[in-house]
């Protein structure tokens, strides 16, 4: 059989644990599924060029995804799946899922903030008494998760699009709705503006404009190739309307993902800017999950709030790095790059209230939030020169607390945090 296993499993990245998939052949497991349930499931179909319509025809499947030159995804069952194994021309690979393991959140469901400028913002801001936040403007932001309670009163209006990728194979518009909370909590860090009744929070660049993206369902799943998708889309849409766009996707897994990561590379060629989690399987080494770990994306750690040799201290559940590739100041495969707040992290929820919870999901807010903040002091730097400017504020506070963190670029913290001042 020519099935190749190299999707794997996009989840939220709270306190989450990143799946694996059995070690026995993944081709027996589906046929094994198959004798015992009338089941379906979603592929990417490779090495098609000119017998592309004449597949969809015979087999009648429908595509979900159409990726041109990179392949299509498709809806099967037992007997098109079957059909599709004897076309030697073809490569399939399954599109997994995974239900996510959400561990931390402290339940601390407010119909107001305890505070309108969480500790986190303080830190990036490094003023311990800030009552407000500025910056962002002319900057979009795309949250792609579980979607976003628009209707917020510290959201609504910084929202610019909102887009279900979930259940066409396109999108639909003007539909984002969140059931998680997850979406509007990281969409809360990165720019809320304190609401039109003064009383809400604030985020890091209040004056940026939202574009929230769900490509996760209601449970915190979600499929690699509406994300994929969804990644490209936020790409052209800044390209079309003249915008800078920073692409934050607090979301990850434990395996490298062939549309994902075409999809990052093809944004960050496209000028964007992608921010994404480090993952919640720490204190270990090589645990950071994709797709932060790839080149063309930003990995932010999770600090907590406690000093540790003079600095704030990387949360033990966050994932770590290769410690090899250390110490050279150098973005390679499996690198942290820089790290933020991301534990007991208060912000916008999606019952119009406000939560606390943590993981790495947190912390990738608070950088996408800063590069919106520095892009709108200066648009004409490029995506590349914005991320330098963050590597080099991230060198003057270097994280030297928590496990793996030590003077310089290391595997847990990365380059250090990067702040406004």
């Amino acid at each position: 059989m020519k099935f190749r296993k190299l999707f794997s499993m996009v989840f939220i990245s709270l306190f989450v644990l990143f799946g694996t998939f059995p070690s026995n052949s993944l081709a027996q497991n589906l046929e094994s599924d198959f004798k015992t349930r009338n089941d379906t499931f979603r592929v990417l179909i490779t090495g098609v060029n000119k017998e592309k319509n004449s597949i969809i025809q015979s087999l009648n499947l429908t595509i979900n995804r159409d990726f041109a030159e990179d392949g299509f995804t498709v809806t099967v069952n037992e007997k098109q799946y079957e059909a599709l194994l004897k076309n030697k021309n073809l490569s399939i690979e399954k599109v997994n899922t995974v239900k996510i393991a959400v561990a931390k959140s402290e339940n601390k469901i407010n119909y107001i903030p305890s505070t309108q400028v969480p500790w986190g913002i303080k830190a990036i801001y490094n003023n311990s008494t800030l009552s407000q936040t500025t910056g962002g403007d002319g900057i979009k932001v795309a949250v792609l998760d579980t979607g976003v309670y628009t209707s917020h009163i510290d959201l609504r209006n910084n929202v610019e699009q909102c887009k279900d990728f979930t259940r066409t194979s396109t999108y639909v518009n003007n539909s984002c709705a969140d059931r998680n909370g997850h979406g509007t909590h990281v969409a809360g860090t990165i720019l809320a503006d304190g609401g039109s009744d003064g009383r809400g929070i604030y985020g890091v660049a209040p004056d940026a404009k939202l574009w929230a993206y769900k490509v996760l369902g209601d449970n915190g799943s979600g499929y690699s190739d509406d994300i994929a998708y969804a990644i490209r889309h936020a790409a052209d849409e800044a390209v079309r309307t003249g915008s800078k766009v920073v692409i934050n996707m607090s979301l990850g897994s434990s395996g490298k993902d062939s549309l994902i990561t075409d999809a990052v590379n093809y944004a960050y060629n496209r000028g964007a800017l992608i921010v994404a989690a480090a993952g919640n399987s720490g204190p270990n080494s090589n645990t950071i999950g994709y797709p932060g770990a790839l080149t063309t994306a930003i990995a932010v750690a999770a600090l907590e709030n406690v000093q540790q040799n003079g600095t704030y201290r990387v949360a033990n559940f966050s994932s770590r790095g290769n410690p090899i590739t250390a110490g050279d100041y150098i973005i390679q495969e499996r690198d942290i790059e820089v790290s933020a707040p991301g534990a007991s992290i208060e912000s916008t929820w999606h019952n119009g209230r406000y939560n606390t919870i943590s993981g790495t999901s947190m912390a990738t807010p608070h950088v996408a939030g800063l590069a919106a903040k520095l892009w709108a002091l200066n648009k004409n730097m490029t995506n590349s020169q914005l991320r330098l400017e963050l590597q080099n504020r991230a060198k003057q506070y270097d994280i030297k607390g928590g496990t793996g963190a030590t003077t310089g670029d290391d595997y847990a913290s990365g380059f250090g945090f990067p702040r406004v001042r």
